[in-house]
C-alpha cells in the first residue's frame, strides 16, 4: 500500500521563500522523504546527490562544502570518508533507531551531532516480530499459498498442522526498548519470556540468561532484537541454532548479519530448527535463493517499522530536529554521550 501523507503536514511550513531555507542534504535517500518530499522541499533547500550523474564525492565537493545538515537512511554508510567530503556537516539526522551504519567516533572528532529515530519505531517493530512469529507458527503465509494454489480442500490432510503460540518459551536477544515491547505481547499471548541482553535489566521480570548459547537451550523461539555490533554480528551461528533445536523458530527485526545465513539455510534445509520469520538479511536487498522456496520461512522487506502512522510521525521528528538545530535549539533525539 502507498503511504500517502496526512493533508496538514503542510501547516507548519515558514514563510521564508525557498532559496532562503535552511539548506540540508540527504543521503540515501531514506523513505519519509519519498513519502514527504514535497514538504521537505517547501521547507529546505535540498541536495538530492542520487540524482545527479557524477559520483558522490565528486557532488560533495562541488555541491555541499557548505552544507550544515545530513538526513541519511540506516542503509546508508555514513563514513569517515563520506565525512571528510563534508567539511561544514554539524549535524546528520539518521531515520533509523541503530546507529551502525554510521562513523561515530569521527563524528565525536569533527563536532558533528547525530540525531536518530530512538525509541520512536519501538511498537511497529515488535508488532511485526509477533507477526512473523504468528505467521510461522500458524502458517498463515503457506495457507495463503495452498489455498490460491487450488489446493484446498483435496486432499484433507495435505495441508500440515500449524503450532500454538501460547505456552512457547520465547528468549529474547537484546532486552531493550523493541525488547521489551515484543515481550509485553507475548507475555499477553501465554509465553514464557527470558532475554539475554548486553546489561542485566534488574527490573525486568524475566529471567536473564548469561550467554546466547545458555538462552537457545532454554528456548522454543529465539526473537532477535539487538543492535548490529562487532560482538554481536553471526552470534547467532550454527552452535546456537543447534542448542535452539529441531523445534526451534528464529525471528530477526534486528539486522541480517546478527545471523550467520549460510548457516541458517543449512539448519533449515537440514531440520537442524524447525522456521525462520525474517525482516532483514545480511546482503540486502540479495538474498540466498533457497528462503524463498521453503515454506517454513517468512520473509519480510525490512518492513518493520513502514506504517502511514510511523512515516508521519518520523516527518514530525525529523522537521523538529531540523528546526532546533537552525535555531540553537537543544536537539530534540539526539543520542546519548557514550
Amino acid at each position: 500500500m502507498r503511504l500517502v501523507p496526512k493533508k496538514n503536514m503542510g501547516e507548519n511550513q515558514p514563510s521564508s521563500a525557498a532559496q532562503q531555507s535552511p539548506e540540508i542534504i540527504i543521503l540515501g535517500p531514506p523513505s519519509v522523504f519519498r513519502v514527504y518530499e514535497k514538504e521537505f522541499s517547501s521547507r529546505f533547500r535540498v541536495l538530492r546527490p542520487w540524482e545527479s550523474q557524477v559520483p558522490l564525492p565528486q557532488f560533495l565537493a562541488a555541491r555541499a562544502h557548505g552544507t550544515r545538515a545530513a538526513v541519511c537512511s540506516g542503509d546508508f554508510q555514513l563514513s569517515a570518508a563520506v565525512l571528510g567530503n563534508l567539511p561544514s556537516l554539524r549535524l546528520v539526522f539518521t531515520t533509523s533507531a541503530g546507529l551502525n551504519h554510521i562513523d561515530l567516533t569521527e563524528c565525536r572528532r569533527r563536532g558533528i551531532a547525530v540525531a536518530y529515530a530512538g525509541n520512536f519505531f519501538s511498537a511497529d517493530v515488535a508488532d511485526l516480530a509477533v507477526g512473523l512469529l504468528l505467521d510461522v507458527l500458524r502458517k498463515v503465509s503457506a495457507g495463503n499459498r495452498f489455498v490460491k494454489n487450488r489446493l484446498w480442500p483435496h486432499p484433507p490432510d495435505s495441508f500440515p498442522l500449524g503450532s500454538k503460540l501460547g505456552g512457547k518459551r520465547v528468549g529474547i536477544v537484546g532486552l531493550g526498548s523493541i525488547g521489551v515491547e515484543v515481550a509485553k505481547r507475548l507475555e499477553a499471548f501465554g509465553c514464557t519470556i527470558s532475554y539475554c541482553s548486553r546489561k542485566k535489566k534488574p527490573l525486568a521480570p524475566y529471567t536473564s540468561y548469561p550467554d546466547i548459547h545458555e538462552l537457545a537451550s532454554n528456548s522454543d523461539v529465539l526473537v532477535l532484537c539487538c543492535a548490529l555490533t562487532e560482538q554481536t554480528r553471526h552470534m547467532i551461528n550454527r552452535e546456537v541454532m543447534l542448542a535452539l533445536g529441531k523445534g526451534g523458530v528464529i525471528v530477526n527485526i534486528a539486522r541480517g548479519a546478527v545471523i550467520d545465513e549460510e548457516e541458517l539455510v543449512s539448519c533449515l534445509l537440514r531440520g537442524e530448527i524447525a522456521a525462520a520469520g525474517l525482516d532483514v538479511f545480511e546482503h540486502e536487498p540479495c538474498l540466498p535463493p533457497e528462503l524463498c522456496q521453503l515454506d517454513n520461512v517468512v520473509l519480510s522487506p525490512h518492513a518493520a517499522v513502514f506504517t502511514e502512522e510511523s512515516m508521519a510521525g518520523l516527518y514530525q521528528l525529523l522537521c523538529g530536529n531540523l528546526d532546533a538545530f537552525f535555531t540553537d535549539k537543544p536537539l530534540l533525539s539526539q543520542i546519548p554521550d557514550e
